[in-house]
């Protein structure tokens, strides 16, 4: 179960294991809780928090309960030529992905998004990737966004179309190396993605 959610740039990961690495450690003891409040505190000062508790699934999920729950799908479409599809939005690369609609499964979710976003249509989905979750404020209101993530693949290749009303000013194909490069800039929540490719 993926209990790390992601403030843009900044993590909180709920475990019972230290984990590795330099993080600012939230010790809770048995049936002690942790509000939204008191950890958006903590990252105005921390890049990641962890908060060690002997029930991380119980204390993920009271801290999940305070925000609006949302679904959504994308995913890493794939060429016969190996170039990964990737987009440019708000500065940032970033991968096509959105909004899970009603009587839609999260393959299908996916699909869509990859066509609405890149112009690109006619993308399989060969296996799940991973989930991310995305904290943010939208006018006010608390959401966690839930990403599923799909390996895709697409024959031929298709020149992409930005969806610029979506504030999307670049959609191409990249190779390793233009990955490589992109993945440094962009969000972690993106890195752990193309991680997933890997393993």
């Amino acid at each position: 179960m993926n209990r790390t959610i992601y403030f843009a740039d900044k993590a909180v990961a709920f475990v019972d294991e230290k984990p590795v690495g330099p993080h600012f450690l939230l010790r809770l003891g048995a049936g002690e809780r942790v509000g939204r409040a008191k950890i958006l505190k903590i990252l105005e000062k921390q890049n990641f928090v962890a908060v060690f508790t002997p029930e991380p699934d119980a204390v993920f999920a009271a801290f999940a309960a305070e925000f609006t729950p949302v679904e959504a799908a994308g995913g890493i479409v794939v060429n016969n030529r190996g170039e990964w599809l990737m987009i440019h939005r708000n500065g940032r690369w970033d991968l096509p992905k959105g909004h899970l609609e009603e009587c839609e499964t999260l393959e299908e979710c996916a699909v869509r998004e990859v066509g609405e976003e890149t112009g690109v249509t006619g993308a399989r989905v060969e296996r799940p990737l991973c989930d991310t979750l995305h904290a943010y404020n939208l006018y006010g209101s608390w959401e966690l966004k839930r990403t599923h993530w799909f390996r895709m693949r697409i024959v031929g290749c298709t020149q992409p179309a930005p969806q610029r009303e979506e504030g999307i000013d670049r959609a191409r194909w990249c190779t390793p190396e233009q990955v490589r490069n992109n993945l440094e800039g962009t969000f972690p929540t993106i890195r752990r993605v193309a991680a997933c490719m890997g393993e």
